[in-house]
Formats: C-alpha cells, sequence, structure tokens
C-alpha cells in the first residue's frame, strides 16, 4: 500500500523556516532534505535542467526527472524553476529571499556573484538572512574555489589511505560510499541550525561557510590520527580496532552476525556458549607463539563458535546473556529486517505524475513535542513553481 501525508501533518522543530535552495547534486540536498524533514518550508530553485543529480542511471529511474538518488535526497521540498539568466527570474528570486530565512547555495562564489546573488546582495534584501555556502575548500587556501567532488575530497583528506591499512592492498580507494558528501551534508544542517540559533538570540544573519575538505578530514581522522595526535609523534596512522582485517561479521549456520563483546569476561561467555570451555586457558590459545599468534587464535575461536547456531539463535542468546551483537544484515535482507518493520521504517509512497511508487526512509531522529516527518514526496521538475509565486503574489 503507498500513502502520502497531507503537508501540513507532523509539525517538526523548524516549522515557520522558509529555506531557499539552490543545491544539487549530493551534499547540499541531504542537508536542506535534512532540514525539510525537521519542518523547514525548503524551496528547491533549479534551472530548466533541473537538478543533475535527477537523471537515472540506465533504466532504474521512472521518470527522466526522478532517479533513485534524487529521490531519496529531495523529500520535503518543493521545486520552483527559475532561470537566472532572466531578469524576470532574478526578481522572483529575489522575492522569493525577502521571505526566507536561509538561503544556501554550492556555487563557485564568482558564480552566484555573476547571476548577482552574492551574500551582500542577499543581505540587502534580508538582512538577518543565514546564508550558507557548501564548497570544496575554505576560502584562505590555496585550494579555494576549485571544483570538489566526493572522490576528490576522499583522496585529499588521506580516506583513500584507510582500506590499505585495512586488507593490506598498497591501492589507494574511496570508500564505497558517498560518504565525504553526505557526511558534509550533515555538517552543512548543523552550521545552518547553528546560524538560526544565533539569528534568534541577537537578530544577526551571517555569512556561514561549509568546506569540505576541512570539515571531513576532521571527520575522518578524529580516530585515525591515533599516535599521530601528539606532538613528537607516538605512533602511527589509523585507528587499530577499525583497520583490523579481524573486524568483520561472522558466518553462523545461515547468516552472519557481528559479535562485539566488552571485555574478555563477554569474550569468554560468548565463547563458552558455544562449546568452547575455559577458553582463555584452552591449548590453542596457551601455546600461540607471541601475542599476533594468541590474537589470531581469539578471532579464530570466535568465528567458529558463531558457526555453531543460527543468526536467529545468537540473537536471543546474546541478548539473554547482554552480549552485544547485531545480525549483519546483506543489502538484500534489508527490508525484512524485524526492527525495520515493526518501526515501518521503509514507508512506500507515491511519486508525482505517472511515476509511481518509491521507498522512503523515515527520519531518524524523533522529538517529543515537534515530530519529524515526511510530509513531502520528492518534487518532479518545477511542480511547485505556479504554487510558489503565486504565494509570493507573481505569475509564473
Amino acid at each position: 500500500m503507498t500513502i502520502s501525508a497531507p503537508h501540513e501533518a507532523l509539525a517538526g522543530p523548524l516549522t515557520g523556516i522558509r529555506v531557499v535552495d539552490l543545491t544539487q547534486f549530493v551534499l547540499g540536498p541531504f542537508c536542506t532534505q535534512t532540514l525539510g524533514d525537521l519542518g523547514a518550508d525548503v524551496i528547491k530553485v533549479e534551472d530548466a535542467g533541473g537538478d543533475r543529480q535527477r537523471r537515472g542511471t540506465g533504466k532504474t529511474a521512472p521518470a527522466p526527472d526522478l532517479s533513485g538518488p534524487f529521490v531519496q535526497l529531495n523529500r520535503n521540498k518543493r521545486s520552483v524553476v527559475l532561470d537566472l539568466n532572466e531578469p524576470e527570474a532574478k526578481e522572483a528570486l529575489k522575492a522569493l529571499i525577502a521571505t526566507a530565512d536561509v538561503f544556501i547555495h554550492n556555487m563557485r562564489p564568482d558564480s552566484i556573484a555573476k547571476h548577482g546573488f552574492g551574500y551582500e546582495a542577499v543581505a540587502a534584501i534580508r538582512p538577518d538572512i543565514v546564508y550558507v555556502v557548501a564548497m570544496g575548500f575554505g576560502s584562505d587556501g590555496p585550494y579555494a574555489g576549485r571544483l570538489a567532488f566526493d572522490d576528490l575530497i576522499q583522496g585529499a583528506s588521506g580516506t583513500c589511505d584507510l582500506l590499505p591499512l585495512y586488507d593490506g592492498d598498497p591501492a589507494l580507494r574511496p570508500l564505497p560510499s558517498l560518504i565525504a558528501d553526505k557526511t558534509c551534508g550533515l555538517y552543512a544542517a548543523i552550521a545552518t541550525l547553528a546560524a538560526l540559533t544565533h539569528r534568534a538570540r541577537t537578530g544577526e544573519g551571517q555569512y556561514v561557510e561549509v568546506p569540505m575538505l576541512e570539515t571531513f578530514t576532521g571527520f575522518m581522522l578524529a580516530e585515525h590520527l591515533h599516535g599521530q595526535s601528539f606532538v613528537p609523534a607516538r605512533g602511527r596512522f589509523g585507528h587499530p580496532t577499525t583497520i583490523t582485517p579481524h573486524r568483520r561479521p561472522y558466518k553462523t549456520k545461515d547468516g552472519y552476525i557481528v559479535i562485539m563483546p566488552a571485555s574478555q569476561e563477554a569474550s569468554n561467555r560468548f565463547l563458552e556458549l558455544g562449546g568452547v570451555k575455559d577458553p582463555y586457558n584452552s591449548p590453542r590459545f596457551l601455546e600461540a607463539k607471541d601475542g599476533k599468534a594468541r590474537v589470531d587464535a581469539y578471532y579464530e575461536l570466535m568465528a567458529e563458535t558463531a558457526l555453531t547456531r543460527t543468526t536467529e539463535d545468537w540473537m536471543a542468546i546474546c541478548a539473554e546473556a547482554r552480549i552485544p551483537a547485531m545480525r549483519a544484515n546483506r543489502l538484500t535482507e534489508i527490508f525484512d529486517d524485524p526492527h525495520f518493520k515493526a518501526t515501518g521504517y521503509f514507508e512506500e509512497r507515491h511519486l508525482p505524475g505517472e511515476a509511481g511508487g518509491y521507498r522512503s526512509m523515515k527520519p531518524g531522529l524523533k522529538f517529543a513535542k515537534t515530530p519529524a516527518s515526511v510530509r513531502r514526496d520528492p518534487p518532479s521538475l518545477g511542480q511547485h513553481t505556479d504554487e510558489v509565486l503565486k504565494e509570493l503574489g507573481l505569475s509564473s
């Protein structure tokens, strides 16, 4: 069954905040979707070609302007088409800015200024505007103004050197996720909320910069500077417990499970539940020739123990024994996970027009008084142009 909630349902904590969103791709849309989930009125301003993330990959898109990634990054928004090369469109955007609390873009400064919407120009229209710029590199460094994409930031931040620490293959590789884009999108949301808080206290708007390289490097290296955190250095890069090749799910009789004993006592309980008596005094452990061999022996015992029961058995046993454990889902199993099913996390909803249905993932944040919600489905290109312009007293 597919459902669509009424627009006025479930007012979130940002109800009454209007965001004018000129972002595209991943970082900016992930930020503004988060703000929209929290109740903000997000107006996505696009040119006639639309956000380039709209374009489908292969045959997966049910409509030319509704790719899978676009659908998952653009709920709770209204789409307005404005060609900023046209004077009428610029006037419409100015009228929209006059009603806005936040103006956010990921264009290069010279490009947005060419259109007449740099910070000073926007602040002249709305002095208390929170003006957020998502950029690749901080404006005070030699990389300022360069184009940036997720892979470039993973490369410059050292992230591409983490998998070699994990598996011993020296080839630099990005992590298989647009993790820099999405992480920096969350930083942009945090920065926006902080600036809105400052405005609520003082009445002042401000210019806010969210540079990908700096924010993502701090995110990734929080644990991985490790011994290099100190001067002089007291060790290598890489947090030992996160880069060990032993860090992986264990195979069970019918699937996989992640076991994370918080202590030697918890490890001992798990191994004994699998039939290994007094594991730390077992011949295999005691006869290991050195510390590395004992670590290898420990993980071999863990793997062998996991194979003695089904995933569901271990879930129940570990819960009762208070051993941290969780099933490891293959992607094809995600929709059937009992927790996701019980919470209705994946919800089937309607796309606009004849595009059909889509899976929406519920916002994870919960507020007792002002719940986050999915109020609007991802819009088709320009779906709300007439509606928004009419609200401004303009004609399309």
